[in-house]
C-alpha cells in the first residue's frame, strides 16, 4: 500500500481552507485577526491572506521535504507563484504563521474529523521538543512541556493523544505534557462515542472502564502480566489485536507528515506544525485501516465478562 502523503490536491485544499475560513470569519463574533492571548490588539497584515497561509503550511506536511524552510523556499517560492501571486519572503512568512493557529485549530474539528463507526482505537505518542540534554536550558517550553517515557526512553516535551475509528479516520486529538498519565483525557476525548474502545495496557482502569460504561461505550485494554484472564467474544479479541492500526497512523504522523521536530521558536508555530499535519493526514486518500466483513455497529456482540 502506498502510504505516501506527496500527492496532496492542492487546490482541493485551498477551496477548502477558504471556503471554511471565509464563514469562520462571518461567524466569529470576537476580533479573529488579532493574534490570541495578546492585550494589544494588532491586526493581522498582509497582502497574502490567512487561507492562504493556512493552505501552505497545510501542504508542507505531503510535500515530503525535512525542513519547512527548503519547502518554502525550493517549492512554493520558485513553482507555486501561478497559485499564490502574493507570496512573501520566507521570513515574513514565519512571522505570518502564529495567525493561522485558530482557524486551523477550527477547521481540524469542523471539516477532518470522521465518522463514529462503533469501533475506535485510542493511543498516545510522544512529541518530544528538544534532545534531552538541552531540556533544563530549553525556554520556548519550559512552564508547559515535561518529562515523559515512552517504549523506546525518556523524552521532553508533550503527548499526542489520538482516537481513530476503523477506516484510520480521525476522531478526537488531544495534547498534554509527557509527564500525563494516558487515562487523563480518555473522558473528555471519548465523549460522543458509542460501541467500543480499544487500547493497550496504559489504559488499564476499573474506574476509566465504569465511567466510559456508562457512557455507552466498552473500553477493551490489553491485560497486564499480573492480571487475570478476562473473557470476551472472538470478534472483540480479533479487534484488540489490530490495536497495532493507531500504531501506523502515528508512524506516518511522525515520519510523513512531520509533526515532531526540536526545532521550534515558538508555541504558536508549534500548534501550526502540529495541527496543519493533522489535518494533511486527513487528506491521506488511502488511510491505514481494517476491514470488518458485514459491518454493522448496532450488530456487534457484547462482550461477556
Amino acid at each position: 500500500m502506498d502510504i505516501s502523503l506527496q500527492r496532496l490536491d492542492l487546490t482541493r485544499i485551498f477551496c477548502d481552507v477558504d471556503d471554511f475560513y471565509q464563514a469562520y470569519e462571518a461567524f466569529n463574533e470576537r476580533d479573529i485577526s488579532r493574534l490570541p492571548g495578546e492585550v494589544q490588539a494588532k491586526r493581522y497584515q498582509s497582502r497574502l491572506s490567512i487561507s492562504e497561509v493556512m493552505t501552505i503550511v497545510i501542504a508542507f506536511h505531503g510535500s515530503g521535504y525535512k525542513t519547512f524552510k527548503s519547502f518554502y523556499t525550493q517549492q512554493v517560492l520558485l513553482d507555486w507563484r501561478g497559485a499564490f501571486p502574493e507570496l512573501v519572503s520566507y521570513n515574513r512568512f514565519v512571522e505570518l504563521m502564529p495567525w493561522s493557529v485558530m482557524a486551523l485549530m477550527a477547521f481540524l474539528n469542523h471539516s477532518c474529523i470522521g465518522d463514529i463507526s462503533g469501533v475506535s482505537f485510542i493511543d498516545s505518542t510522544s512529541l518530544a521538543v528538544c534532545h534531552n540534554e538541552r531540556a533544563n536550558r530549553h525556554k520556548v517550553f519550559k512552564d508547559c512541556a515535561g518529562w515523559g517515557k515512552s517504549s523506546v526512553g525518556w523524552y521532553f516535551g508533550f503527548k499526542l493523544h489520538l482516537l481513530i475509528n476503523h477506516q484510520g479516520e480521525l476522531l478526537a486529538v488531544a495534547v498534554t505534557p509527557g509527564n500525563t498519565d494516558d487515562r487523563k483525557p480518555v473522558p473528555q476525548m471519548s465523549k460522543d462515542l458509542f460501541g467500543k474502545l480499544f487500547g493497550d495496557r496504559g489504559y488499564v482502569s476499573q474506574a476509566l472502564f465504569e465511567q466510559l460504561f456508562a457512557q455507552g461505550l466498552q473500553l477493551f485494554a490489553r491485560r497486564r502480566k499480573n492480571m487475570q484472564n478476562t473473557l470476551m467474544t472472538l470478534l472483540d479479541k480479533v479487534l484488540l489485536r489490530k490495536r497495532s492500526l493507531i500504531e501506523t497512523v502515528n508512524d506516518q504522523l511522525k515520519n510523513i507528515c512531520q509533526i515532531e521536530h526540536s526545532r521550534h521558536r515558538s508555541q504558536f508555530n508549534f500548534l501550526v506544525n502540529l495541527v496543519s499535519g493533522l489535518i494533511a493526514y486527513s487528506y491521506h486518500p488511502n488511510k491505514p485501516s481494517i476491514d470488518i466483513p458485514n459491518f454493522d455497529p448496532k450488530a456487534l456482540p457484547q462482550a461477556i465478562f
